[in-house]
């Protein structure tokens, strides 16, 4: 039997949500009440609970007016294991984004769906209908296991493919509260028709096996506080980090005999990239590698390692809450040993594995069985219609039609399959309508690999822009990139409004993570698989020197990149030292001369040393700032109709865009002097 959680955590006060969560009764209070009342918004103890039932409280900040309420509105987050959407679920979710959301969709980067602008006195309906139609919001927010994520490609003639969709629908269900308050709240008790759960799963779930489970509760796996803050999980298969595996709590690997049968899963722990800005205790953290075990097995491996967390975890200060930090204070040594007394055996060695490659499974491909599937990216995973673009109701469309099921990937884009070979030219011909591009090589280079969080206005932890700002950065990254002559140089890209790294930020080549209104911490040297953490490069960059800043980056790489070294290795490889250097002793190559060199705005940028831990850069954070300024550049918009035949021409004759830019205005001023 495991004993109590150690005497330092015991002795000191649990934070507040750990009350709010006691006493909740198993979630359903003030929630149950105050869901009833004719109010706009929920209290402070509610909102807390109602993450739970996969909803948070958010106020839309574009539309607040002094002296007037807050423009309180609800995200509903969906749960779907390994990505899958049924198409009635599809179909549904697109009716309430117009009934009572704000008209899109916004696929997430942990393979859901995010309605979002729904309000309060709406919230109950949308649920249900959620629910109703095969589809959950049960446990996709709060301090328990999130949505288990698996590679989201149709293989079917992979069966490893197959068993990780299978597992994570099964670990998923394994780790899904038991509570009924979510059913007598949104369903008036009434619980709707689901798939049914493997016998494995539920036996798996009454199996008290060596303190694992807590005796006499409605939540018998996460008791009355459930877990300490939010658990991630995975399963993947050999190769495939179409997932991050590295960022999740918990992530399974599957492994299978020379026949396709599945034998066991190697484990992996310890992952998350959540941090504090000014807070070097916190840090993003890459998962470790624990052991393998059998496939008989893995139920048991999954409790114990959540019932580690659980009993564990710190539940006195929620920024050091995650099972990260209890491996980087305990050591992947002490918390096997840990794991090993709820497992009740020791686990066996990591069995060897390839290298880990991103994919994005983009446009059309057959899927092993004579049909066909689809990726199609969707931009920062808004789905919408606007203009002549018209994503929303293309995918509609192909799901009334063509009755297909979706998954969604961890790159906030979405795969149809089970396509009859004969649909794909009317599909195709929806898209084409629609202004869809379907064909990867025609999507920019920049925009297919990078992502941004919601942040502004809507997300409460935001502190600047994010998916509304990361359109003009890679536009301007782009120019900088053929300006220098990489104009077919492409990387992982990603931004977010916050530290919080919702969009991954941490795992990116580069990255931009807010710091302030209008500016961003710079972090470089990510892999382009995502099997390494970036590093941060400078504490505080007001957008407008965006092109100040990574131009002489972006030289130094052209002139000292080794043959297809990317960027991030590039970055990772020469060190900041190097590039700082290089950075100190460039002359920006402007077009024209800059006649203004001011820092009116007040800002004062910093370049930060970065720190990093004893366990080979697996954990990082800030310190050790040092002062600089920065000169502020010019820029000339461009029409997108202009700048779409500038960059065609500059490909083709493989000349940086400024330098045809620069040919045109010349040419221009001297017909003028005629």
């Amino acid at each position: 039997m495991v004993k109590s959680p150690p005497s330092p955590i015991a002795s000191r006060k649990p934070s507040k949500v750990e009350g709010i969560k006691e006493n909740s009764n198993f979630l359903r209070e003030p929630v149950a009440t105050e869901v009833l009342q004719d109010t706009t918004h929920f209290s402070e103890n509610a909102v807390q609970l109602l993450k739970f039932h996969g909803s948070y409280q958010q106020d839309n900040r574009d539309n607040r007016v002094k002296g007037q309420e807050k423009d309180y509105q609800f995200m509903l987050r969906t749960k779907n294991p390994g990505g899958l959407v049924p198409p009635q679920l599809y179909l549904a979710l697109d009716k309430l984004s117009d009934e009572y959301g704000n008209h899109t969709l916004r696929a997430t980067t942990r393979q859901g769906f995010q309605l979002h602008g729904i309000l309060k006195k709406n919230l109950k309906a949308a649920i249900a209908s959620i629910v109703n139609n095969l589809g959950s919001t049960l446990g996709a927010c709060g301090d328990v296991n999130r949505n288990v994520m698996a590679p989201p490609v149709p293989f079917k003639n992979r069966p490893e493919y197959q068993y990780a969709w299978e597992y994570a629908q099964n670990i998923a269900d394994l780790l899904s509260p038991q509570t009924g308050a979510y059913y007598e709240i949104w369903l008036d008790g009434e619980k709707a028709i689901s798939a049914e759960e493997s016998p494995e799963v539920k036996a798996a779930r009454q199996s008290d096996t060596n303190g694992t489970l807590i005796n006499n509760s409605e939540e018998p796996l996460y008791g009355t506080y459930y877990m300490p803050r939010k658990f991630k999980a995975c399963v993947t298969v050999p190769g495939d980090n179409s997932i991050d595996l590295y960022s999740q709590d918990l992530t399974l690997v599957v492994i299978t005999n020379k026949k396709g049968k599945l034998e066991g899963f190697n484990v992996f722990a310890g992952g998350g990239l959540g941090r504090t800005h000014n807070k070097e205790e916190t840090f993003a953290r890459l998962a470790d590698p624990i052991g393998y075990v059998a496939k008989e097995d893995v139920y048991d491996i999954v409790k114990a390692i959540v019932a580690t967390q659980r009993d564990y975890g710190d539940r006195t200060d929620r920024r050091h809450a995650r099972l990260k930090y209890l491996l980087h204070d305990w050591g992947v040594e002490k918390f096997r040993a840990k794991v090993e007394e709820y497992f009740g055996k020791v686990i066996a060695p990591f069995k060897e594995l390839p290298e880990f490659k991103y994919h994005d499974f983009l446009g059309w491909h057959e899927q092993g069985d004579g049909n066909l599937f689809l990726g199609i990216s969707i931009d920062n995973g808004r789905v919408k219609d606007e203009g002549a673009f018209q994503l929303k109701t293309a995918l509609r469309e192909i799901v009334e039609q063509f009755n297909l099921p979706i998954r969604l990937t961890a790159h906030q884009n979405l795969i149809f399959y089970e396509i009859a070979p004969a649909d794909k030219a009317a599909i195709q011909a929806i898209l084409d309508r629609c202004g869809v591009i379907s064909d990867p090589s025609k999507i920019d280079r920049l925009e297919r690999l990078a992502m941004a969080c919601p942040a502004l206005p809507t997300c409460g932890l935001a502190i600047t822009e994010s998916e509304r700002a990361i359109p003009g950065i890679l536009d301007r990254i782009s120019t900088i990139l053929d300006k220098v002559g990489l104009q077919n140089e492409q990387f992982v890209v990603r931004m977010t409004g916050c530290p919080n790294g919702c969009a991954r930020p941490y795992m990116a080549e580069l990255a931009f993570v807010g710091s302030a209104p209008e500016s961003y911490q710079v972090w470089l040297g990510g892999s382009p698989n995502q099997t390494r953490l970036a590093q941060p490069y400078m504490e505080r960059l007001h957008h407008n020197d965006l092109e100040t800043q990574l131009e002489p980056i972006f030289v130094y790489f052209k002139q000292a990149k080794n043959a297809e070294e990317s960027f991030g290795d590039f970055c990772d490889r020469v060190g900041f030292d190097a590039i700082r250097e290089f950075a100190a002793n460039y002359t920006v190559q402007s077009v024209a001369n800059s006649d203004i060199t001011d820092d009116s705005d007040g800002l004062v940028e910093a370049i930060a040393d970065s720190r990093t831990a004893d366990s080979e850069g697996q954990e990082v954070a800030i310190e050790n700032t040092t002062i600089a300024t920065y000169k502020t550049r010019r820029r000339v918009s461009l029409q997108h109709e202009v700048y779409n035949k500038l960059k065609d021409a500059a490909s083709s004759q493989g000349r940086p865009m400024t330098e045809l830019v620069h040919e045109a205005l010349e040419a221009y001023f001297q017909n003028l002097e005629k």
